[in-house]
């Protein structure tokens, strides 16, 4: 990421940014491919991207201090920030510091909300209960991010466990890939879950950076 022209000045003594319009997202690393394919499809060269790690996907407490961090970081080189961030299991933390901080962050309790649609998503609450999600990241990412956080790769008898309450898988895909397509269903098939895939696209995620 640049850092805008070490913050010189411009005739007028304001900062350069204030004249540039940059945006910084602050993202998930597990949305870093989704946002950089959606900034170079719609040519939004206004927008700099910086993630925090994936893995946090695994340590919600991590999320809020992190946010915290980037935003001290970058705030005085850009306009505005945005953290393609939902809730995350963060407990509401990160949106009270969001707001302190004066930023805005995406709407909605976790990715697979927003990929889905906020709206659809909370239409359909009492399914989500019996369903385990995935997006094109954790497909990819299965064995790093499911199977060996949860002890499967050493313990495949705890699937009986950790799984006994889902009825099936669904797959969110943000691309149309048939490769990653079949992936979903061997992971379906690994964690004994009926499988269902729903080609979402972007959903929220698109919108709210168009907005950006």
């Amino acid at each position: 990421m640049d850092d805008l022209n070490d913050n010189k000045l411009t005739q007028d003594g304001l900062p350069l940014y204030e004249h540039t319009g940059k945006v910084l997202v602050i993202a998930c690393g597990a949305l870093a491919r989704e946002i950089i394919d959606l900034k170079n499809a719609n040519g939004w060269t206004h927008l700099d991207l910086t993630c925090l790690p994936a893995n946090y996907h695994l340590y919600p407490d991590k999320i809020t201090e992190a946010v915290r961090g980037a935003v001290a970081k970058h705030e005085k080189d850009y306009q505005r920030i945005f953290v393609a961030y939902a809730d995350c299991g963060t407990g509401g933390l990160l949106q009270a510091a969001c707001a302190e901080l004066g930023v805005e962050m995406i709407a909605g309790p976790h990715c697979y909300s927003f990929f889905e649609g906020n709206d659809r998503f909370a239409e359909t609450s009492e399914d989500n209960l019996t369903t385990f999600y995935l997006t094109d990241f954790l497909v990819r990412q299965f064995d790093a991010f499911i199977v060996k956080p949860m002890g499967l790769d050493r313990h495949p008898e705890l699937r009986n466990m950790y799984f006994a309450n889902y009825e099936k898988l669904v797959y969110q895909a943000q691309t149309d890939d048939p490769e990653l397509t079949e992936k979903a269903k061997a992971c379906a098939e690994r964690l004994g879950l009926a499988f269902e895939r729903r080609l979402t696209g972007y959903g929220d995620l698109s919108k709210a950076l168009e907005q950006l």
